[in-house]
């Protein structure tokens, strides 16, 4: 067993780099579990050490969630083999994931939102990290994600170069047109990367494989192939993530934004239990006759107005003394007034008086 710095025990190997190699070590001064790793011997010169200090101190300046920390350094000038140490991540990377097939939507929304907002802080700091890829995703077993190997990453504006004349910078096939051109690169480019690393990671295969110089030229001359089938807003995501001109792409901050879970509709709570409506029979029922109201009695023909009376005649003039009416009505009380045996008489008389009566009145 490999004692390191008097401190790291070193135990089995977890993966190999372009320049270094990582172990699973136990720190044995603080008794916990750590990665370390360590610079191969074969890679000791003065362009590859100070690749390897430019990571340590990349690292060590930034912290984020999404970022493997830096827990600490062997970088002196007498150490025959710079090493790193970092927090161990127990889980696979995104390319063991991946051998198994594609991931389905759900999981690579997750993944691709965790590595923008790492990669969101990243820019912020001024750092690219030019090296974005499924084997630098690292998937802890708990489901955090966390965005590993900064060897090639660098300074927005620096100058300086850590790499050898003729060698590219990053994987063939993940890096962005202008790495391919040679041309300054910015966090555009990681965007880029991450682009395919997510099409990849839904359609299980890589979209520019072949051998690295064909592979690096392939994205000059045709688009990455996109499935139609996806939904119309991830799309068009990768499709923005990987165009031509790095001014065209969105920013890893808005990349993050985009790759939230949509929010699931609102529910409305059940009553439970509900018994349900008991079925109605429908009876037909005849319309009922319509009751109209009585039209209202017509008043009573008002009585015909009573004719007028008419005017008496003027009597004629009578004569002046007592009439026959009134002479015959004094012989009747007087006629009354004898006895029967005198009725004769009397009625002889009267009959006479009559005659006179008569002859009186005859003109």
């Amino acid at each position: 067993m490999t004692l390191l710095h008097d401190r790291y025990e070193l135990g089995e190997l977890l993966g190999r780099g372009g320049l270094a190699d990582v172990h699973a070590a136990t720190d044995t001064r603080l008794g916990r579990r750590v990665a370390v790793k360590l610079l191969r011997d074969s890679a000791v010169d003065h362009t590859d050490r100070a690749r390897f200090e430019s990571e340590a101190r990349t690292l060590a300046a930034l912290s984020h969630p999404g970022l493997v920390t830096v827990l600490d350094a062997g970088l002196t000038e007498t150490a025959d083999r710079p090493f790193l140490v970092l927090e161990l991540v127990t889980g696979p990377s995104l390319a063991r994931a991946l051998d198994h097939g594609p991931l389905p939507l759900g999981r690579v929304r997750p993944i691709g939102r965790a590595v923008a907002e790492a990669l969101a802080h990243v820019h912020a700091a001024g750092v690219v990290h030019r090296d974005v890829k499924p084997g630098n995703v690292l998937l802890r077993t708990d489901g955090a994600v966390k965005l590993a190997d900064f060897g090639i990453a660098r300074i927005i504006g620096d100058l300086a170069r850590h790499t050898r004349t003729g060698h590219a910078v990053g994987t063939a096939a993940y890096i962005s047109p202008e790495q391919v051109r040679g041309a300054p690169v910015a966090g555009a480019a990681d965007v880029y990367a991450l682009g395919l690393t997510l099409l990849e990671a839904l359609t299980g295969r890589r979209e520019y494989p072949g051998h690295p110089a064909e592979a690096a030229f392939a994205r000059l001359s045709r688009r990455p192939e996109v499935p139609a089938d996806l939904p119309p807003a991830v799309r068009d995501l990768l499709l923005a993530m990987t165009e031509l001109e790095p001014a065209h792409r969105p920013n890893a901050a808005a990349v993050a934004v985009a790759l939230e879970e949509p929010a699931p509709p609102p529910t409305v709570p059940i009553a439970a239990a509900t018994p349900p409506a008991p079925e109605r029979t429908r009876v037909r029922m005849r319309p009922a006759p319509v009751v109209r109201p009585p039209a209202p009695a017509e008043p009573p023909p008002s009585p015909a107005p009573a004719p007028a009376a008419a005017e008496p005649e003027p009597e004629a003039p009578q004569p002046s003394g007592p009439t026959l009416q009134d002479r015959l009505a004094v012989l009747r009380a007087r006629a009354a007034e004898v006895p029967q045996q005198q009725w004769v008489l009397g009625t002889v008389a009267l009959l006479m008086l009559l005659l006179l009566v008569v002859a009186a009145l005859a003109p």
